[in-house]
């Protein structure tokens, strides 16, 4: 079969491989990709479409005999794209429009949690910046607050504000600057919740679940979580916080109730859901919802996928995805992301790469490209976060040194990654 895959990041160069491995698979398109699947050969080819062309996408599924399409990014989702192909029935992973905004409307998700009584935090909408300051401003309005944008912000639209300073800090970015443009004509301020973060994945079919093994992933650009949130500078799977105990709370208190609900609303759920937790003494509650995998836990959930991930998704379009095997290896994965010096602001693209010859030949070892561009025999950089760079192991001591030992083998200009990714777990 032939598949197309949307999307240029790190994730989607992940999703690249994991279809390549299956042998039901002939060819690999992805659109538009990176320097990465353009190097990757055999299988897998690049289209220069871009993600958010679904007209052009679709003209291209049908002229390739394309039969399974997978949704990596998200503007496509919210765009409607698992609805325009659909109408013309060819298959396709993820949710429809109207489910998708689960991840493109904070203010939609945050009201289905509460009506369906799925643990979240506490919230409030604001649509200026009067009504928002007036809040802030407010004696029982207890800190730390987190603030959202209510749209997609490619994972950068969050605050967590210690004081009222830095909340009308926060607000006069997001409603005066417009920093993240109509994304914030809604914003949410919600309590902040204590306890550790963790990510589970589920792939459903709507009815039918399977749940790839948890991860947790390091949203700041700082060592010890520290400075501004990113879109992840790295991840680890499984994750020990995620004990079978709340595992078992999450499927029941989460994902199964999301499900029901999105049901029950008319938009039935299918594809790819994300949830974000936060886990306090063993009690999860939701910190956001995403409606495809997650980046960079894609790029340590999937190489610790033992079955067929393209018969699973085939499994999923077609209803059947409890009668398909979904067994991971008993081994951890670590993945830490290289960054362009200055992101998640100002920083420069175009560096010239360089990756030691070893490192192909590095035992357990996947280099995932995320924004990188290759020309002309070139490799250069081309966004925020690079690479993302992912070891297997025994255990996770081993895999994160496996990492660490890779990427001290890449380099170009301004290169900055974290050194700590994983210690929280050890």
């Amino acid at each position: 079969m032939n598949v197309l895959i949307i999307g240029s990041g790190a994730r989607e160069h992940a999703i690249a491989w994991s279809a390549a491995q299956s042998e039901l698979v002939e060819t690999v398109f992805v659109a538009p990709g990176n320097g990465g699947t353009a190097r990757m050969g055999g299988k897998v080819r690049n289209v220069p479409l871009k993600a958010t062309a679904l007209d052009d996408l679709l003209l291209f599924a049908g002229d390739n005999h394309v039969d399974l399409t997978i949704v990596g990014s998200e503007q496509p989702l919210e765009l409607g794209i698992v609805d325009l192909f659909r109408s013309v029935h060819r298959a396709i992973v993820g949710p429809t429009q109207a489910a998708a905004r689960l991840e493109s409307s904070k203010v939609f998700s945050k009201k289905f949690m509460q009506l369906h009584g799925i643990p979240t935090a506490d919230y409030h909408v604001f649509r200026d910046f009067h009504a928002a300051s007036t809040y802030i401003e407010l004696p029982e309005t207890l800190y730390p607050q987190v603030i959202k944008a209510s749209g997609l912000c490619a994972g950068k639209g969050v605050f967590i504000a210690l004081d009222r300073n830095e909340a009308l800090k926060a607000i006069r970015e997001l409603f005066e600057d417009r920093i993240f443009g109509d994304a914030a004509n809604e914003v949410v301020i919600e309590e902040f919740l204590e306890g550790e973060e963790a990510s589970v994945f589920a792939l459903t079919d709507g009815i039918t679940y399977q749940l790839f093994l948890p991860a947790q992933d390091h949203k700041r650009i700082g060592n010890g979580d520290t400075g501004k949130n990113t879109g992840g500078m790295g991840a680890y799977a499984p994750a020990p916080l995620v004990t079978p105990e709340v595992l078992q709370k999450v499927e029941e208190r989460i994902i199964r109730p999301t499900l029901i609900g999105m049901g029950a609303e008319g938009s039935p759920y299918t594809g790819f859901l994300y949830v974000g937790l936060m886990i306090d003494r063993g009690e999860p509650s939701v910190v956001e919802y995403n409606a495809r995998l997650g980046d960079p836990e894609t790029q340590v959930v999937l190489p610790l996928l033992k079955s067929d991930f393209i018969a699973a998704l085939q499994a999923s379009v077609d209803g059947t995805l409890g009668d398909v095997p979904f067994e991971m290896h008993e081994k951890s994965a670590a993945t830490v992301v290289i960054a362009s010096g200055g992101y998640p602001d100002h920083y420069e693209t175009g560096k010239v790469i360089t990756i030691a010859d070893e490192v192909a030949d590095m035992e357990n070892c996947l280099v995932f490209h995320a924004g990188t561009s290759y020309e002309g025999g070139r490799l250069t950089t081309a966004g925020g976060r690079v690479f993302s760079v992912t070891a297997l192991g025994e255990n996770l001591r081993e895999s994160i040194e496996r990492a660490y030992l890779a990427v001290e083998k890449i380099g170009f200009d301004g290169a900055y990654y974290r050194t700590d990714i994983g210690v929280k777990a050890l």
